[in-house]
């Protein structure tokens, strides 16, 4: 009785830190993934670009690019794509740019956040969604910078992500610095 006891309080401790081990590996992902772009920012004096991008099953996708210069956002350009049926690829529908004295003036579109807005965003409030309520994600591309954060309500079928999904970030030309 007493070896039955202390095996279903050890299988009770394993499990436990088994949990614990996750939610401390989500945030060893993003420290990890912080620390990369604070050395990607440094290595590109704060000066990249980086692509928002969006679908829907129901055959609507855009993208969002956001340029910064010196840490200062300076541009967002937006495209907007419907599917056509029968396997007809994508049709633009809307297009639109942004410049500095501009920004904020269309309602589409992903927010004109610098990556370090980015990342508080992420640590702050996607990554601190409701664990039982929600499906939580976070995930890096091949040089370890964000490419992925946000939360699904669990049971929710379309669309119901919250969050970003950032399908390329490079560095931006120096002309285009100027």
């Amino acid at each position: 009785m007493k070896s039955a006891l202390h095996l279903l309080l050890s299988l009770s401790v394993l499990l436990f830190a088994a949990c614990k081990k996750d939610n401390i590996s989500k945030k060893s992902e993003y420290d990890d993934s912080y620390e990369k772009f604070q050395a990607f920012k440094k290595s590109s004096a704060n000066t990249y670009s980086y692509v928002a991008a969006s679908g829907s099953v129901f055959g609507v996708s855009s993208s969002t690019t956001i340029s910064v210069i010196n840490g200062q956002v300076v541009s967002r350009s937006y495209k907007r794509y419907q599917t056509r049926g029968n396997g007809g690829g994508n049709v633009l529908v809307t297009s639109w740019t942004e410049d500095k004295a501009t920004l904020g003036s269309h309602t589409e579109g992903y927010q004109a956040l610098t990556l370090d807005k980015v990342y508080e965003q992420a640590k702050n409030v996607w990554l601190k969604a409701d664990k039982k309520a929600n499906d939580i994600y976070f995930e890096v591309d091949a040089n370890g910078l964000i490419s992925s954060c946000g939360y699904v309500p669990k049971g929710c079928q379309d669309d119901c992500f919250t969050g970003i999904t950032i399908s390329s970030i490079s560095t931006v030309i120096a002309d285009y610095a100027k």
